[in-house]
């Protein structure tokens, strides 16, 4: 190459680097604030900068009316937004680390919606469902107590129902002859300590006392034993049929009472503390639409259904006409006691993870901020705070889910570019790190 192309390059060269260089410079020299200008720059000394006065309030809806004082605006039920001298509706400086700015216009273009922390009253309420079923307490079985043979069975199949007093079935018994005729010849001897010897071994063959009155005032042995139904309901077992033999402990009949049933509702585990014996509840069944009966917590079983991780709970309710039939199925709803001073938000303000549960808050009209929160039970359209909230904050109620997506992105993009620029969060509020609401595996 000749020396004269040599120099050429090398001359042009020169001024590329040159060129380059005092962008450079410039850009730098741009990047850096100067002490004696800028509205977030503290002043020498380490002095406090003086908080920002507005200079009105508007309507956003309606920027050219001007108003002196916040408030709500008249033309639409909104919050005026106060206009600062340097420009803009927002003033960053006063915003909460973490918060995230947004134009009051986009606000109502939104339709962000904000809702207050509230303190009161706040019943724990589980709904769930259940099987109606026999009040075991109300089941009644009838033996013999002696051998014999069954001459007569009036009722001869399960489920027929009975009544009290109704008789159920007869049964033969030479032992129990035997003892009546014990009974009539010690009445002849007139002998008061066999008269009462054979009273007692007909009672422990089970015979009533009006039975045995009978026997003694007409004189004449009955050929069989009758057994009648105790009370009014239905049967649930029969052990015999028409002619068949009997030992002693053999069950003729299994009675079911219906003038109360048993429901038998699960709960998941931490619903199971919050209910105890004695608790009101309410049933529903779909065989009987839009009735309700009332019912009471009457015991819950101490071990846990192992396939559902759930504790079965024993609901008593009468059933006067017995309309509620063992079977059905029926939901139940109970309510614990309510509790004093707890913290409620509305249930669709929280944004649920899967690892953690998150509200935005509203620290004013235009800057928001997520709150990591602890939630509790739920009814009624409102959720249980337990950690994370104080009463009378401002919460998004509607729309949170856009400003907790540009948190997100605001998160990813201030890990990417790192923390190594020189200029401070106040010089630039729209690009300050937000805390990541995304769980450790990366799902939101």
């Amino acid at each position: 190459m000749r020396p004269n192309v040599k120099i050429a390059l090398l001359v042009g060269l020169s001024i590329v680097i040159a060129a380059v260089g005092f962008v450079v410079m410039r850009h730098r020299a741009a990047m850096v604030v100067p002490e004696s200008t800028g509205a977030s720059s503290a002043p020498r000394g380490g002095a406090p900068p003086a908080e920002r006065k507005p200079q009105y309030w508007y309507d956003p809806m309606h920027p050219a009316q001007q108003f002196d004082k916040p408030g709500k605006s008249p033309f639409m039920d909104m919050q005026l937004v106060p206009k600062y001298a340097q420009g803009g509706a927002v003033d960053s400086s006063a915003a909460a680390p973490g918060s995230i700015a947004v134009d009051s216009r986009v606000v109502q273009n939104l339709g962000i919606r904000l809702a207050k922390v509230e303190q009161g009253n706040f019943a724990r309420v589980v709904d769930t469902v259940g099987l109606v079923g026999v009040d075991e307490h109300r089941i009644e079985a009838i033996q013999v107590r002696q051998p014999g043979w069954v001459e007569r069975l009036d009722v001869r199949a399960v489920g027929d129902a009975v009544s009290r007093g109704q008789l159920l079935a007869g049964v033969y018994s030479p032992d129990l002859l035997a003892t009546q005729q014990e009974l009539l010849i010690a009445r002849k001897s007139a002998d008061p300590l066999l008269i009462e010897a054979a009273r007692r071994r007909l009672a422990l063959f089970g015979l009533s006392a009006s039975q045995i009155a009978r026997i003694e005032k007409t004189g004449e042995v009955e050929r069989r034993v009758d057994y009648y139904a105790p009370f009014d309901g239905y049967v649930m077992e029969l052990g015999v049929r028409q002619g068949a033999a009997v030992q002693p402990g053999a069950t003729l009949f299994e009675l079911a009472d219906l003038s109360s049933v048993w429901i038998t509702a699960e709960v998941t585990e931490p619903q199971a503390a919050w209910l105890k014996p004695g608790d009101p509840a309410e049933v529903e069944v779909p065989a009987l639409p839009g009735e309700r009966f009332g019912a009471q917590v009457d015991y819950l079983y101490p071990e846990l259904t192992q396939a559902t991780r759930t504790l079965k709970v024993r609901v008593v309710v009468k059933n006067p006409r017995e309309r509620l039939r063992p079977g059905m199925f029926a939901t139940a709803h109970f309510q614990g006691i309510p509790q004093d001073h707890v913290l409620t938000v509305p249930s669709e303000a929280v944004i649920k993870t899967g690892t953690r549960s998150i509200i935005i808050v509203a620290d004013d009209a235009a800057h928001f901020r997520p709150a990591l929160v602890r939630v509790g039970a739920e009814h009624g359209g409102r959720s249980e705070i337990l950690d994370g909230l104080n009463q009378g904050q401002d919460v998004v109620a509607s729309g949170q889910f856009l400003i907790d997506s540009e948190a997100n992105i605001r998160g990813a993009f201030d890990n990417l570019t790192g923390s190594n620029e020189s200029q401070s969060d106040e010089a630039k509020p729209m690009t300050m790190p937000m805390p990541s609401m995304r769980s450790p595996d990366g799902r939101h």
